[in-house]
C-alpha cells in the first residue's frame, strides 16, 4: 500500500481539504493519501514573489513527515521547491505542474492551460520551459491579473472556467486542457461531460504518477553534512547527511 503525502503549499485549510478529496478520488484503491497544509507561508500563492517564498515551508512540511510516506505530491501549480525536494528526499516527489504537463502532452498534440488569474502565467511559463514542453502549449486562457481563487467552485465559477476552456479549444486549437492550480482540484470531472477534449487535473495526474513511482527502486544519494543558519529544524535536518 503506497503512502502518498499530498502537500498544499499555502496555508488555507479549505484548499487542502479540496486537494485531498480530489487526490483520494483519483488514487489507486490500495493507496493511502495524507493531505497536509504548509506550516507557514501565504494563504494563496499567486505571484512570482509568492512562489519563491513558498519554498522553505514546503520543504519544512516534507521534512517534518519524512519516513511516513512513500511518495509525495507538491500541490502548487508551478512546482515550487520541487527540484530541491527531489534532491534532498529519499522518496519520489511529483509536482502537479510537471504531472499535468506530461499527462496533457500524452493526451493531445497541443494542450491549453486555463486558470483564474493571469498573475500565475510567469511561473507556468518557467515550468513549461523547465520541462521542455513550451512548444506543446497551445496557449493560456486566464482571468485578470488581480483575480484570486474563489473559496467555492459553484455554478458561477464553473461557468467562467468552462468559457475559458472552450476558448482554449475553439480559438487556440487545444487537444487537451489543463485546469491549472491546486485550488481547482476536483473540478475536471465536473466539467468533462461538457467538453470534447480531455481535461487534466494536476492533482489527479500527480497522485497516480506518485503511486506508480513509489514502487520503483531508487539509488542512494549520500551527501556530506552541511550546517545551515537561520532555517528551522525540519529544513536543517535535510542537510545532516
Amino acid at each position: 500500500m503506497p503512502r502518498i503525502l499530498v502537500l498544499n503549499g499555502n496555508t488555507t485549510q479549505a484548499i487542502t481539504d479540496r486537494i485531498a478529496a480530489a487526490a483520494r478520488a483519483a488514487a489507486p484503491a490500495d493507496a493511502e493519501i495524507e493531505g497536509m497544509t504548509a506550516p507557514y507561508g501565504l494563504p494563496l500563492i499567486v505571484t512570482r514573489a509568492d512562489w519563491l517564498l513558498s519554498g522553505p515551508p514546503i520543504l519544512a512540511a516534507l521534512a517534518a513527515r519524512r519516513g511516513a510516506y512513500d511518495a509525495a505530491v507538491i500541490a502548487v501549480f508551478g512546482d515550487p521547491a520541487l527540484d530541491a525536494a527531489k534532491l534532498l528526499l529519499d522518496v519520489p516527489v511529483v509536482g502537479i505542474s510537471e504531472a499535468a504537463f506530461h499527462a496533457a502532452a500524452m493526451l493531445g498534440r497541443r494542450f491549453g492551460i486555463v486558470s483564474f488569474t493571469a498573475a500565475l502565467r510567469p511561473m507556468f511559463e518557467d515550468c513549461l520551459d523547465h520541462h521542455g514542453l513550451r512548444s506543446r502549449c497551445a496557449g493560456f486562457r486566464m482571468g485578470p491579473p488581480d483575480a484570486s481563487y474563489p473559496a467555492e467552485l459553484g455554478p458561477p465559477e464553473q461557468a467562467q472556467l468552462l468559457a475559458l476552456v472552450r476558448a482554449s479549444i475553439e480559438q487556440d486549437g487545444a487537444e487537451a486542457v489543463i485546469l491549472a492550480g491546486g485550488p481547482l482540484a476536483g473540478l475536471a470531472p465536473l466539467l468533462q461531460p461538457q467538453v470534447p477534449v480531455p481535461l487534466v487535473d494536476g492533482t489527479a495526474a500527480a497522485v497516480r504518477l506518485a503511486a506508480a513511482l513509489a514502487g520503483l527502486p531508487r539509488p542512494a544519494r549520500p551527501q556530506a553534512p552541511r550546517v545551515l543558519t537561520g532555517y528551522g529544524p525540519e529544513v536543517t535536518s535535510l542537510y545532516r547527511g
